[in-house]
C-alpha cells in the first residue's frame, strides 16, 4: 500500500515561498496522479493543484493560478508544490492525495492522502 508524506510546511511572512514536498513509500508511483489540496480552519478542503502521470499536464485552482507551481520527480518518488508570493489567505493545512485516475475531477476521486502540512502564514 502506497503511503504519501508531506513536508516542507512552516511560518513565513506573506509575500514569501515555500516549496511542499510529498514522498510517496510502500509501493509504485508509477500511475499515480498527484494533487495538493488544502484546508483552512473553519473551511472545505479545497483542490490546489494537480499533476498528471508521467507529468506533461497540470491544472491549478484559479487562486494560486500564476503563484504556485506543481512538478513531480518520478525517479525520487517526490511531486513538489513550490508556492511563491504567499498571502495570509493561503494559509492551510496542505493535503498530499494520488489517484489512480488520470484526471481526477473530484476529491473523491482521489485513492490515496497523507496526513498533511502546516502552512502558516503571517501578514
Amino acid at each position: 500500500q502506497v503511503q504519501l508524506v508531506e513536508s516542507g510546511g512552516g511560518l513565513v511572512q506573506a509575500g514569501d515561498s515555500l516549496r511542499l514536498s510529498c514522498t510517496a513509500s510502500g509501493g509504485g508511483f508509477n500511475g499515480l496522479s498527484m494533487g495538493w489540496f488544502r484546508q483552512a480552519p473553519g473551511k472545505l478542503r479545497e483542490f490546489v493543484a494537480l499533476i498528471t502521470w508521467p507529468g506533461g499536464y497540470e491544472k491549478y485552482a484559479h487562486s494560486v493560478k500564476g503563484r504556485f507551481s506543481i512538478s513531480r520527480d518520478n525517479t525520487n518518488l517526490t511531486v513538489y508544490l513550490q508556492m511563491n508570493s504567499l498571502k495570509p489567505e493561503d494559509a492551510a493545512i496542505y493535503y498530499c492525495a494520488a489517484s489512480y485516475k488520470w484526471i481526477p475531477s473530484t476529491q473523491g476521486e482521489y485513492d490515496l492522502w497523507g496526513q498533511g502540512t502546516q502552512v502558516t502564514i503571517s501578514s
